[in-house]
This record gives C-alpha cells, sequence and structure tokens, in this order.
C-alpha cells in the first residue's frame, strides 16, 4: 500500500476519534439551549470558551457601530460549532496550540481594523482544551496582548472568510462551500502525473502528493474571495500543503466566463512565498465531516445538528445519541465453574452471588498472597486498569471531565475509592494539568513550570507515550497534523 494512502486512513481515523470525543452532545445541546434563549455568554461557557472582551467597553473605545455588529456577531455565535470546526493536530486530535484565529474582521483593511478572534492556549496549558474570545487591535503593542504567544492573528488559519463554520445565519453556505453539492473527482485525491488528460496542462491535480484529500475544485473560487477580502490587485495566491508542499495558485479568467469565470492553474512553488497571500487550511482540504461520511466511517447522526441537513440534506430523523452512563451495569464472570455477576449495589462495584462474609475472607487470603476469587480479581482491574480506559483519557484530554466522571461512576460506583493503578494515574494527571491553565490565565505563562519538566516528567511522558502506541484495539495516527 503506498505510504501516502496510509497517511489518508490515519487522518480519517483520527477526525474519527475526534469526532467521537472532542465534541460531546451534551455540550451542543446545552449550548444550543442557552444560544436559543439568547445567552450568548452562557453558550460560550457551556462550550468551555473563556470570553475576554466586554461589548460595553468596546462601544467606549470603538463606537457604537462597532459594538453593535460585535453584538450581532456574539448573538449568533454557536460556539459549539466554532470548536467542533477548529484545526487540531496529531495524535490525539486535540486542538491546534498556540493560534489566533481571526473570525471577524471589522473594516476593510487590516491596518487600524479590530478583529474578533478565537485563541487557542499553548500546548504546556491546554488542559481542557478550553479556548478563548477576544478582540484584536493591531495598533495595540504586542506586549500588552496578554499571556498568550502568537496574538497577531494567522494568516492560515484564519474562519473571517468562513462563517459558515461557526455564524448560524450562515450554515446553510456549507453545502455548496464544502463541495457536498458535487460528485467527489477521485482525481483531486490520487492524481496519476502520466494522466494524458493532464498533460500540458498547469492543472492543480498534477503537482498534489498522492492521496491527498485537497478541495481543488474551490479553490479558484475560494482564491477569489480571499483576493477581493485583502483588496490585492494580485492573482496568486499560495497553497500550504504541509511543511514541505506549497504551490503558487494563479487564477486567470475563463474566455467569456463573465465575473465568476475563473479557473486556477498551479506550479510548485520555486520562490520566496512570504508576501503572497495565504489559502486559509479550511479551504485547502475536504471538510473533514464529508470525507468521513464519503468513506462510510460516520453516520449522519453523529454530526453536529448544524452541519448534518447541510452535508445530508435528504436523510430522515435519527434517535438521540446515547450518554455514556447508558446500558446495562451489570456483568458476568467465569468464577471458579459458575457464570457469577458483578454490579453496582449502594453505589459500590461489588461480586453480587458471593456473601459478604465470603468476600472479607477471600480479600485476606488475597492479601496474604493468596489467588483471589476471579469476580474479585475482575473488580481490582476495572479500578486499577479497565477496558475502556482509552475512552476515559481521551475524553479528559478533550476536556469532557462531566463525560470521563460518568463513565467511571458507571463503572464502579460513585461511591468507590480508586487505588493505585493507570485510572487514578489519568484523573490525577488531568487535576494538576488544569493548575497550569490557571496559570496562563492568569497572566504566568512564562514563569509557570512544564508540566513535563525534569526527568520524572519526561518519563511519565514517555511511558504515556508507549501505552498508547501498544493500544490493540484504536490504532491512531502518528503524524504532525490533523490535515
Amino acid at each position: 500500500m503506498h505510504p501516502s494512502t496510509v497517511d489518508r486512513d490515519s487522518r480519517l481515523a483520527l477526525w474519527r476519534w475526534v469526532r467521537e470525543f472532542a465534541v460531546p452532545p451534551q455540550m451542543i445541546e446545552l449550548a444550543t439551549a442557552r444560544r436559543a434563549l439568547g445567552d450568548w455568554a452562557g453558550a460560550c461557557a457551556a462550550a468551555r470558551v473563556d470570553v475576554d472582551l466586554r461589548p460595553r467597553a468596546v462601544a467606549r473605545t470603538y463606537g457604537r457601530e462597532l459594538a453593535a455588529r460585535l453584538r450581532s456577531d456574539l448573538y449568533h455565535l454557536a460556539p459549539d460549532l466554532l470548536r467542533w470546526h477548529l484545526p487540531r493536530v496529531a495524535p490525539d486530535g486535540l486542538l491546534r496550540p498556540g493560534l489566533t484565529i481571526a473570525l471577524a474582521r471589522y473594516g476593510d483593511t487590516d491596518a487600524g481594523t479590530p478583529h474578533l478572534v478565537v485563541r487557542t492556549p499553548p500546548a504546556w496549558a491546554d488542559a481542557g482544551q478550553r479556548i478563548s474570545l477576544g478582540l484584536w487591535d493591531p495598533t495595540r503593542p504586542a506586549g500588552r496582548s496578554g499571556p498568550h504567544p502568537h496574538p497577531r492573528p494567522d494568516r492560515r488559519f484564519r474562519l473571517d472568510l468562513h462563517r459558515h463554520l461557526w455564524d448560524v445565519r450562515r450554515t446553510g453556505e456549507l453545502r455548496v462551500r464544502a463541495g457536498a453539492d458535487r460528485q467527489p473527482d477521485p482525481a483531486d485525491r490520487q492524481p496519476d502525473p502520466a494522466d494524458r488528460r493532464l498533460a500540458g496542462r498547469h492543472d492543480a491535480r498534477r503537482h498534489l502528493p498522492h492521496g491527498f484529500d485537497c478541495a481543488v475544485t474551490r479553490w479558484a473560487a475560494e482564491a477569489r474571495l480571499l483576493l477581493d477580502a485583502d483588496n490585492g490587485s494580485r492573482t496568486t495566491v499560495v497553497v500550504r500543503l504541509g511543511s514541505r508542499h506549497r504551490l503558487l495558485l494563479d487564477l486567470v479568467p475563463e474566455p467569456g466566463g463573465g465575473p465568476a469565470g475563473w479557473r486556477s492553474r498551479a506550479v510548485p512553488a520555486s520562490r520566496q512565498t512570504s508576501g503572497l497571500p495565504v489559502l486559509p487550511d479550511a479551504a485547502t482540504w475536504v471538510l473533514p465531516d464529508l470525507a468521513l461520511l464519503r468513506a462510510g466511517l460516520i453516520e449522519p447522526d453523529r454530526l453536529h445538528p448544524l452541519v448534518a441537513p447541510a452535508l445530508v440534506p435528504d436523510r430522515s430523523a435519527a434517535e438521540p445519541r446515547p450518554t455514556p452512563g447508558d446500558g446495562s451495569t451489570t456483568r458476568y464472570v467465569e468464577c471458579r465453574g459458575a457464570r457469577h455477576r458483578i454490579g453496582l449495589l449502594d453505589g459500590v462495584l461489588v461480586a453480587l452471588d458471593h456473601d459478604p462474609a465470603e468476600i472479607r475472607r477471600e480479600r485476606l487470603l488475597s492479601a496474604l498472597t493468596g489467588t483471589p476469587l476471579p469476580c474479585l480479581w475482575e473488580i481490582e482491574r476495572a479500578h486499577r486498569q479497565p477496558a475502556n480506559l482509552d475512552d476515559i483519557r481521551a475524553r479528559l484530554e478533550h476536556g469532557d471531565t462531566d463525560g470521563a466522571v460518568t463513565a467511571v461512576e458507571r463503572l464502579l460506583g460513585p461511591a468507590a475509592l480508586l487505588g493505585a493503578g493507570a485510572l487514578r494515574d489519568e484523573l490525577e494527571t488531568a487535576a494538576r494539568r488544569r493548575v497550569s491553565h490557571r496559570l496562563y490565565r492568569a497572566g504566568l505563562g512564562e514563569s509557570a513550570p512544564h508540566p513535563a519538566s525534569g526527568l520524572a516528567g519526561r518519563l511519565r511522558d514517555l511511558s504515556r507515550q508507549t501505552a498508547r502506541a501498544a493500544r490493540p484495539s484504536r490504532a491512531r495516527p502518528r503524524h504532525a497534523s490533523a490535515r
């Protein structure tokens, strides 16, 4: 199998993992309910978005007109949808750290124009995967921009030209902007350089790395939007396909095509491209949800409620997704030639088919290096290394603490006392890392210790990476980018 094909499958597996854990259904439901009531701040809180701006202060600084536009955008912001579409990195599908992403630009040019931005924390402070919403002013000194390492909006990762990814007034545009209104062209993903149809033409497909899921058919339209928004006279855009792959995309008018008659031709970047506009990452690649649907790796009811109608308009109403606490709590164990039950009783996981006196006797024998009952051994294993530890760890890494606690309580009971083991280590690590995020939010980022500082921290990180690589059930990609 071609290595790039493996990379593509890995990217799809990564996004499938992200869609399962990164934005839980409970977050979407709560944020949607609060937004429907006009409580945009409450919706942001439900989606774990910290708000670093005050519309009243904005009105005093920039005037009522700009403040009114800002309020309108905040009222129509779907923070859960924004989190759904933010860029992510491998191997765990966490948010790309240290980004400042423009959501709206309140002016015609960058010079002196305030931006509504969303920021992701640096990697050392990404516990809980919280993001922040703020206003960036290019005339403000960089030293007063707070603890964020990159306060200036990133040219590659920007959503001000893709409001359909966060603004509920524009979600209807997703189908066309994502290219879901047309059938996929296999040549977009696996171009053959020897294809006679491409011979002698400056077609973008000729220069794509094999197997890349690029939205080539949308490049010309998206590049035109970018150039028009920047009010420039250029006709060349840089397409970044990774750290080693860049293309120069030239827009040329189609003969008799009219205002919308533009097509693109691409050549490998062989000169300095620092001063050229960069095609936004959201326009470069096929929408992950669309790629998952076409590969049959996700069902429409697993998509965000604002995404599914655009990508699958003829779908039927689906049943609500189950929560981590749904299902039976009774398990069966082969114990000394019989099939016994273990389950929750009075909030604790116990062996239901053994009387208390027998349990006490067997625990004592086990403490004296005896062989424990299979039922007791299964309970001990559930406390130290449960079968669903990967799911619990993923929920903690993506900030879904409530979902992780629900999964633990369903497994062990709300009154369980955890002993030493992998499960307890994961819960303690998540709690410690939240302290680092609070230090970052308090402006102590430069003096805050890295959670993996010192030999003990490096060994702990190495052991976690080794354990993840050895997981047999859910292999996840290990490349550097989710794209």
